[in-house]
């Protein structure tokens, strides 16, 4: 069986737990990495700028005892009209694994996913980012030793990161996730729905409020993410008077005093988030990104272990 994780909602639970506690092991040094991807080609293909998450998926790649092949975003024929279809057969023919960002929609990757020959792992899409909010869980797993009875509140826009870690945090049970959202800039309908309706089957709980009044103590983690998203652009020339009540400072983090702060970088100090907070003594969001890396290990190991041998 040839896995794919293109989507949080790809993983069964036991998928979800054993790729987190996965992570975590390796994060903490309780575990070594296996040799599950020797003899294996993975490729790399980023279409879109990224720091962490192609670090970590060629690094983690070759820890694992790959091989890795790396494009840019003009190094395939797709530029010059060869079919996406067509690229994915070729790409299953020569490859075992396929991590790719496209910031587009999922239906690219679901086409190369549909040849069954090759894994294929979503590095961030236009409407989710799996792998972060695997990285968060684990991150969080890490730190607290526990995911179950959590708090997380997020504040910002209801992007692709947000929705990702809606639709994991929700299914753990006894968790929380309070949103805080601009106005307009919400999580998508969809998704908030499928995310609310997974919280009633796990007995968690998701909340969303477009403003940053009546902050209750008591959640566990305070997380942000920047406000301009990779490979998006906002209509509104003005968004950023809409965006400002909803930084991350100081005062936000008073709130809720025993929180740890989280972000998946890159930060824009002074936007989404001052520098006293993301530098600050409640601050994991670097050691959160290095688990980067021990969570795509586990992606990978997981990936590998359902695909074929060669």
């Amino acid at each position: 069986m040839t896995r794919h994780l293109i989507s949080i909602s790809d993983l069964t639970d036991d998928d979800l737990h054993a790729i987190v506690r996965r992570g975590a092991e390796l994060s903490a040094g309780t575990a070594e990495p296996s040799r599950a991807l020797a003899g294996r080609i993975v490729g790399i293909y980023f279409r879109r700028t990224s720091t962490r998450t192609r670090t970590a998926f060629s690094s983690g790649a070759l820890r694992l005892g790959g091989q890795i092949i790396a494009y840019g975003p003009d190094d395939l024929q797709i530029r010059t009209g060869e079919t996406v279809e067509d690229t994915g057969r070729v790409f299953a023919g020569m490859l075992d694994l396929l991590v790719a960002r496209t910031a587009d929609s999922p239906s690219e990757l679901r086409a190369y996913a549909g040849h069954g020959r090759m894994s294929v792992v979503n590095a961030m899409t236009s409407d989710e980012h799996p792998t972060q909010a695997l990285t968060d869980l684990t991150t969080m797993l890490v730190h607290f030793g526990r995911l179950e009875g959590l708090r997380v509140r997020y504040v910002g826009e209801g992007n692709n990161t947000a929705t990702a870690l809606a639709l994991a945090l929700t299914r753990i049970p006894d968790t929380e996730l309070d949103l805080r959202t601009p106005p307009g800039y919400g999580l998508p309908a969809g998704h908030l729905r499928a995310a609310s309706d997974q919280a009633r089957r796990y007995g968690a709980r998701i909340t969303e409020r477009h403003d940053m009044a009546e902050l209750s103590d008591g959640v566990d983690v305070v997380y942000t993410t920047r406000w301009q998203t990779t490979g998006s652009s906002k209509a509104d020339p003005d968004w950023r008077q809409v965006f400002a009540p909803f930084q991350v400072d100081d005062a936000v983090l008073a709130a809720s005093p025993k929180a740890v702060f989280m972000h998946d970088l890159p930060a824009h100090r002074g936007e989404e988030v001052t520098a006293s907070v993301l530098d600050g003594p409640a601050s994991i969001a670097f050691g959160q990104a290095e688990n980067k890396m021990h969570s795509a290990m586990a992606v990978l190991e997981w990936c590998a272990t359902g695909g074929r041998a060669r």
